[in-house]
């Protein structure tokens, strides 16, 4: 099977869970009847969150790719508030898509992706961002969480 390693595909592997999981969960087990509405405003965030994110790198001239040395290091915009804000406008995603599913034990999910993006992309660009701006980064990760 080819696999597929960069954020958005872990996403896409949480949201088909979270799908799954709604598939096999009990009935009255629910959101309630807002809950496409609720998680369509929770997705609508998270992408919204990504875009600001997006864009505020790319007018740094920085790469938005994870893996890649960033050009600059960002600490405006949504990277005043996080470090990792399109990391966690994907894990907004999922918990969007759990909500329009109508699966309340898919959220689950969302902590499982976290732990996966934190292993596998974010301590890696921490520790380049370490090595490439030093002191810079080390002022801009103590007075900004990882997350929230």
């Amino acid at each position: 099977m080819y696999w597929i390693d960069f954020p958005p595909a872990w996403t896409a592997y949480g949201v088909l869970s979270a799908w799954g999981l709604s598939r096999v969960e009990p009935g009255w087990l629910g959101f309630g009847p807002y809950h496409v509405a609720l998680g369509a405003v929770v997705i609508a965030t998270g992408l919204g969150l990504m875009l600001w994110a997006s864009v505020t790198m790319l007018r740094h001239r920085t790469q938005l790719m994870p893996r890649r040395d960033a050009a600059a290091l960002v600490t405006t915009g949504p990277f005043r508030i996080s470090r990792n804000p399109i990391y966690l406008g994907d894990l907004l995603l999922l918990a969007g898509g759990a909500m329009i599913f109508d699966a309340p034990l898919a959220l689950v999910l969302v902590p499982v992706l976290a732990a996966i993006l934190q292993s596998r992309f974010i301590e890696p660009e921490e520790a380049m961002l370490r090595r490439t701006f030093g002191a810079d980064f080390e002022s801009w990760a103590t007075r900004t969480r990882r997350w929230l």
